[in-house]
């Protein structure tokens, strides 16, 4: 009854757990949720009338202007005709699937990767790529041999503190990956929605400015974690032989996206407050990051490994000795404690990914990451003990 495509749709952790973590009693480290308190105040009180009326699909001319001057001044080669703004940056993942992806086309991804990236990829048929990563980004020679053995339709890479890894591409690395994508003609979509959350200095040169006129790109970024993302508006900024099409995929989605939204978005954009918000929120979620890593070495130091990361919301945590963490997940559930097991963010299977866990850092308070942190140790070592048990009894797991 149903197309084939639902074969391969699967349901999003997040989303299960953000349902859940919604209780007040759950201290959660799942969702990439901003904080409330460091949100710019939601303020309609001008707003023009007019806007009751159906919009454009690209989007609001002034919002489009301010967006494609902001990518200019990051270097890339973008006009305001380039830009789509889209509901949220999640539509420009699932316009992009379905301008490139039939069932079985080859995609290259990081390993790991934003899950609801995979998840739509997946959703259209695509053949995964996986792209080893680490601190300093993916291995340029590993993405030319990918490129020249299995010729992937597009590449999708987070290059500035990757979801969920938390990694910066280093300036050579950026520089030689840009440099293998235009050589090979390679499609690139690059997701940029935490770029703005930085920590300490580090290269952010976006991987597209780095492109020609004849070089194929799309660039997305959002206003969630830097506004607030009840509005869900994003945007996705292409070049000129990819960015009519996703227009006309938009129109054949929804129309166009809200513009009350876009017209909050355009004035916060356009403020003279704009850079000092950013400078507080940066300041409001170092300390924060700082929290973390303070509570995840007093209670989880010699349980797990990780790098502290430069900017973004989250701490890419590995267990140990190897552990399950989605069974790590149900008991720490059971004591309202909330993470994102890693598996979900690979697209390949592999035993070894159930040792990793997605820690977000920016919603919980300084006393919930403690105490949140303070629990998530215990629920290890008492699995840890589990397992110790089981194997001196001879169990053996099915």
């Amino acid at each position: 009854m149903f197309s084939e495509r639902i074969d391969r749709l699967t349901s999003s952790l997040i989303r299960e757990l953000l349902a859940l973590t919604q209780k007040p009693d759950i201290i959660s480290f799942a969702g990439g949720l901003p904080a409330r308190e460091a949100m710019p105040l939601l303020d309609l009180s001008e707003l023009p009338p007019d806007l009751s009326q159906y919009g454009t699909t690209d989007g609001e001319p002034e919002l489009r202007a301010a967006i494609a001057a902001q990518l200019v001044g990051l270097g890339l080669r973008c006009k305001a005709e380039q830009v789509l703004v889209t509901s949220g940056s999640q539509q420009g993942i699932d316009l992009a699937s379905k301008l490139y992806i039939d069932p079985g086309t080859p995609v290259a991804v990081e390993a790991p990767s934003y899950l609801a990236a995979l998840q739509s990829f997946r959703l259209f048929g695509a053949r995964f790529e996986e792209l080893s990563l680490t601190a300093a980004g993916i291995d340029p020679e590993q993405l030319r041999q990918i490129i020249q053995r299995h010729r992937p339709a597009l590449v999708y890479l987070i290059p500035t503190f990757q979801n969920p890894a938390g990694a910066c591409y280093d300036e050579a690395t950026r520089a030689a990956v840009a440099t293998v994508l235009r050589e090979t003609g390679t499609p690139l979509l690059e997701d940029e929605p935490y770029r703005e959350l930085v920590y300490e200095p580090v290269d952010r040169t976006p991987l597209c400015a780095r492109f020609g006129e004849k070089d194929t790109w799309m660039y997305m970024g959002t206003f969630s974690k830097t506004g607030i993302p009840g509005l869900r508006v994003g945007y996705i900024a292409a070049s000129p032989n990819v960015h009519p099409y996703l227009v006309r995929l938009k129109q054949s989605t929804d129309l166009h996206t809200n513009r009350i939204g876009q017209w909050w978005c355009t004035r916060f954009l356009t403020s003279a407050e704009y850079p000092a918000h950013l400078e507080r929120l940066r300041e409001f979620y170092r300390e924060r990051r700082d929290a973390m890593q303070e509570a995840l070495t007093r209670h989880l130091g010699d349980l797990a490994e990780w790098v502290t990361p430069s900017g973004g919301l989250f701490f890419w945590v590995r267990l140990k000795g190897g552990s399950d963490t989605r069974a790590l997940l149900v008991r720490s559930l059971e004591r309202k404690v909330a993470f994102m097991p890693g598996e979900a963010f690979f697209a390949s299977t592999n035993a070894q990914h159930g040792a990793f866990m997605r820690l977000n850092f920016s919603h919980a308070t300084p006393e919930q990451l403690e105490r949140g942190l303070s629990v998530l140790a215990e629920v290890i070592r008492e699995e840890h003990g589990r397992a110790k048990a089981d194997n001196s009894a001879g169990v053996v797991a099915i």
